[in-house]
């Protein structure tokens, strides 16, 4: 496997830790390399209250420069991979705040993904999480 991170993920919940605002019930990440080499992220799932949720895709340039995230004036998008299992994420205002930040992590054996996410979500409440998604 040329790229460890790309194909499709299955939220394993037996193995997370939830924070208590943001507990889905399933899960589903794939991820996919465009031509230019960034990493297009696409989620959806069904969250505890039953209905379903798709996340607008997120895109990872990782060589750590800041990029404008599109639709949202005054936040920037940054990511790095220190190692070709790990991808690091984050999510920051102009003067470099932090609004959210993700740690990506592929298992030596390539079969899980390990995801550390911590910020704040839409309701402006902290989060940290961690979810474990096993590959499809």
């Amino acid at each position: 496997m040329s790229d460890p991170f790309i194909g499709t993920w299955q939220l394993n919940s037996e193995r997370c830790e939830f924070d208590p605002n943001h507990r889905p019930r399933s899960g589903t990440l794939v991820f996919e390399r465009d031509g230019e080499g960034r990493y297009i992220m696409k989620a959806e799932g069904t969250a505890a209250n039953g209905h379903k949720v798709v996340e607008r895709p997120q895109t990872f340039v990782p060589d750590g420069e800041a990029r404008p995230i599109v639709d949202f004036p005054g936040l920037r998008t940054r990511a790095t991979q220190p190692t070709p299992r790990e991808l690091h994420a984050r999510c920051e205002r102009e003067d470099g705040s932090l609004v959210g930040e993700g740690t990506y992590v592929v298992s030596r054996d390539a079969m899980s993904l390990t995801v550390t996410a911590a910020g704040f979500d839409t309701q402006l409440r902290r989060f940290e999480t961690r979810t474990v998604w096993d590959r499809a």
